[in-house]
């Protein structure tokens, strides 16, 4: 079959969404299909211009290209997902979080006026209205099916896949660190960690590999350092090579990972795979389809001295090996691939 991929993508940001795109782009591929990725850009800010990109969106014809038809529309993101197409597919990542699940928190970015309302209104109903034409319609994780059903009453079957080289996870030793390997933004709360290591009592370690969403955010995180008094326990990487995270996954004592309610979260599965147990949020999301607390991770409060709590637990090389251990085996135990990707999405 010819196959598009619709996904919407802010210009110079690559993220766990790209990588899904181009990881399910080579899986069709192996499977026999010409694919192509079709990223419209987009910009949440100012949100007034959010309806401009849904219409967009919509008046795209993506059928056929220079009198070839287009068998298969597969949509991934918002607003890239409203194409329209006789044979169209979904695989949700995620709606667009700040009219839903972030909306009253202290992360929605839409302003909460008769203009900021009208506009989450707009977005609620588009969705309503055109995730429907879909013959099917399949979203990465049962927290995102979930938000479906809670927020639209859209029934959707979660499908999870593989992390990008998870085939060359490992494990090596269990060294006296944690590892948060994410960019770094709000969402991912890499600042609850560092809090947490001023209550820690061992002298374990916090690296943080990831790239800062901005000049500002990483300013708050080196300001928590400082504040914290934890320079000599915490260590900003920046962003690491592909093979100096597994190396790092490999040698860490655990993996901790504390975002608010994340769509799947590729950070507890790459653990997972390289035997490494997760410290995670009762509120984090995704991470809590995976990790079992006490089992293969731990699942606390979002506060610092339940975190650090945890950590501490961490310091005991064996109890982290026997986590990381079961962790390994649920993992495995789930049988996630590409295959089954493919197979659902095209059948």
């Amino acid at each position: 079959m010819k196959i598009i991929i619709a996904n919407s993508q802010v210009p110079f940001i690559t993220g766990g969404a790209e990588n899904l795109a181009d990881g399910l782009e080579r899986a069709l591929k192996d499977h026999g299909h010409t694919v192509e990725i079709v990223r419209l850009p987009f910009k949440w800010y100012p949100p007034e211009r959010i309806p401009e990109h849904i219409l967009a969106a919509r008046l795209l014809d993506l059928t056929e290209s220079s009198g070839d038809k287009i068998d298969l529309l597969i949509g991934l993101k918002f607003p890239a997902y409203y194409i329209k197409h006789p044979n169209k597919v979904l695989w949700i990542l995620h709606q667009h979080r700040p009219a839903y699940d972030l909306w009253g928190t202290p992360y929605q970015d839409i302003p909460n006026t008769l203009e900021g309302i009208n506009i989450r209104n707009t977005i609620i109903n588009a969705d309503n209205n055109f995730l429907k034409e879909a013959k099917r319609i399949f979203t990465i994780s049962n927290t995102v099916t979930g938000r479906l059903k809670k927020f639209n009453n859209i029934v959707s079957q979660a499908l999870y896949h593989p992390p990008k080289n998870y085939e060359k996870l490992h494990s090596e030793d269990y060294d006296n660190y944690i590892l948060y390997p994410s960019r770094i933004s709000i969402l991912k709360r890499q600042q609850l960690v560092i809090q947490a290591m001023g209550y820690t009592k061992s002298n374990i370690k916090l690296l943080i590999a990831g790239r800062p969403d901005s000049e500002y955010i990483f300013k708050l995180v080196t300001d928590e350092i400082k504040k914290n008094h934890v320079e000599d326990k915490v260590k900003l990487l920046g962003e690491v090579s592909e093979d100096e995270k597994i190396k790092l996954y490999a040698n860490s004592r655990a993996v901790v990972f504390t975002p608010f309610d994340e769509d799947y979260g590729y950070i507890t599965l790459e653990a997972f795979y390289s035997k490494k147990p997760v410290i995670t949020c009762a509120d984090s999301g995704g991470p809590l389809e995976f990790v079992d607390n006490d089992v293969n991770g731990f699942v606390v409060e979002p506060e610092p001295k339940t975190i650090a709590d945890a950590i501490n637990k961490c310091f005991d090389s064996l109890n982290a090996q026997r986590m990381g251990k079961n962790a390994y085996e649920k993992i495995v135990s789930m049988d996630i691939s590409w295959d089954n990707v493919v197979k659902a999405l095209t059948k």
